[in-house]
């Protein structure tokens, strides 16, 4: 059976599929789907019954993949024989980690998530196996260890480096542990280029085929970024206007307060291109904007996805001067507290831009002349990931009265303002009529319609993003990662814009930490009549 064809739009319930059956079960916005296959004639689960987590004991592992898989271990969503072995440099035995990761659920859960039994029942299924991924040492201990468990499914998590991912892939093909029925997740960034994310991926796609590959983004796991496929297919309201006919243009903010924050030897030679807008912002602008898919499933979501990355329009040396700002961050107060410059915070000068906007077109029927503002910044007022939907004015204002003072009749054009974090809502602002008996006039007013997806869903706890990613890394669904072609068209857009910046030598702007970025960066979106959303 092609496991596609289990990704129809159902609701729930069994439906025949060749002469398998197929279990969908809703979930709150999309279709959860239990894949299978067909082995001699009989139904055979594809979940991974081993998770292998490269980078246990890091960061990332101890803050988010722990207390997740612990949420998923008492919601009862993990199966019974799944075993995870944990895998890092340092060197352990299975009673030390264990206290490592009963640290780190105290830390980072709330006391009401935690029962003792139910820590302890998560622990048994955890062992420990050093590996040192740079050395190459430590897969044949690990093969041992998983012991027959070798002939079954196994999911490889690599919450490493990104410059381990190709020789994890291998150590584990050399080891037998890259079976036909095993898979591999690998946090992003894949590569720093396009040229770097094709070595990467050719390093994993020897091990591991496409459909084993899991490249994740965290915000896909976000339930408000998936809210946005919610809120454009399942409502007839907005689809219709969903285009260059009715809206102006669009914004894209990812602000955050933070500056370096332990993240030196990473961030600085990065920056805010590829840390941000090659993934979060363009997977955000790749949903906003993309044709309905066929389904909700994996190839369908994805394929549209692909094809919009494609229709952005590259930047030219041209074009970066009046499309684009860097810039970088200087001493000044956020949240009222003195904070230091990012080269103070470095310890020397760099190039590195904390700081972008950008001017982009995407060259499709679609979106034919609507220009979409993107803007990302460290040391930003306030923290927010936020989506602005600004739709044309009507074309005639019947309320306009020839003459008349005051200005009562005019009006604003209506604007859709979708916040991803750290509030969750939706925000119409649309014109009204103000209450009176208008001898004057109807005077009109602009009001907003707000839908609070926490007052909405109140009741309802709200999972932490990487408990749905790692659940469907478990059992085989790809709709919320990256495909490879998506990587790649992510990057070739990318590095039009670095190439043409180094053409022209673009140094960043300098902007005091707390403010909304350089003033050019105002500019941008000024010289087109509109301002940035504050």
């Amino acid at each position: 059976m092609n496991p596609s064809s289990s990704e129809e739009g159902l609701q729930g319930g069994w439906r025949p599929t060749g002469s398998a059956y197929v279990c969908c079960v809703a979930f709150p916005w999309r279709i959860r789907h239990f894949r299978h296959r067909i082995s001699k004639g009989t139904i055979v689960s594809i979940k991974v019954e081993t998770l292998i987590l490269f980078g246990a004991t890091g960061d990332l592992a101890q803050r988010m993949l722990f207390p997740s898989l612990y949420n998923l271990h008492v919601d009862g969503l993990l199966a019974p024989e799944l075993t995870i072995v944990a895998s890092g440099r340092s060197k352990m035995d299975r009673a030390a980690f264990h206290d490592q990761v009963r640290a780190a659920l105290a830390d980072h859960l709330s006391a009401d998530r935690l029962d003792e039994s139910a820590v302890t029942a998560f622990l048994d299924r955890i062992d420990y196996c050093p590996v040192d991924a740079g050395a190459g040492t430590g897969y044949d201990d690990l093969a041992s260890l998983l012991g027959d468990r070798l002939g079954r499914p196994i999911g490889a998590y690599l919450s490493t480096p990104p410059s381990m991912f190709g020789p994890i892939a291998q150590g584990l093909k050399a080891a037998g542990i890259a079976c036909a029925e095993c898979r591999i997740a690998m946090e992003k960034p894949i590569g720093h280029d396009l040229a770097s994310s094709r070595e990467v991926n050719a390093q994993v796609g020897d091990a591991f085929a496409e459909d084993r590959v899991f490249r994740i983004d965290h915000y896909l796991g976000k339930e408000t970024v998936q809210n946005l496929l919610a809120l454009r297919f399942a409502n007839m309201l907005f689809e219709p206007l969903w285009n260059a006919q009715a809206i102006d243009h669009v914004q894209i903010t990812v602000a955050e307060t933070v500056g370096l924050e332990g993240r030196v030897s990473y961030y600085d030679g990065v920056g805010a291109l590829k840390d941000m807008v090659q993934n979060h912002m363009l997977q955000l602008l790749a949903i906003i904007a993309m044709e309905p898919p066929a389904s909700v499933s994996a190839t369908a979501v994805r394929d549209e996805k692909v094809k919009l990355l494609r229709s952005l329009r590259r930047m030219s040396a041209g074009d970066v001067k009046a499309h684009s700002v860097k810039g970088q961050y200087t001493s000044g107060a956020v949240n009222g507290g003195a904070v230091a410059g990012y080269a103070d915070e470095l310890g020397h000068p760099s190039n590195t831009e904390t700081f972008v906007a950008l001017k982009a077109y995407i060259d499709n029927w679609r979106w034919k002349g609507v220009p979409f503002y993107l803007r990302t910044g460290k040391r930003m007022p306030q923290r927010k990931s936020e989506v602005l939907i600004q739709f044309k004015p009507v074309p005639h204002n019947i309320f306009a009265r020839v003459g008349a003072a005051g200005g009562g009749g005019n009006l604003d054009a209506n604007m859709m303002i979708i916040n991803l974090q750290p509030e969750e809502n939706i925000r119409v602002k649309v014109m009204a009529k103000q209450p009176g008996l208008d001898r004057d006039g109807v005077k009109l007013k602009e009001v907003t319609l707000d839908v609070s997806l926490s007052h909405s869903f109140a009741g309802e706890r709200r999972r932490i993003a990487y408990e749905r990613l790692l659940l469907d890394f478990i059992e085989g669904d790809q709709t919320l990662f990256v495909r490879r072609d998506e990587v790649e068209a992510q990057w070739q857009w990318i590095d039009s814009i670095r190439d043409a910046w180094a053409a022209v030598d673009l140094a960043p702007q300098y902007y005091t930490a707390g403010s909304w970025g350089p003033s050019s960066a105002i500019a941008l979106i000024e010289r087109d009549g509109a301002s940035w959303h504050d």
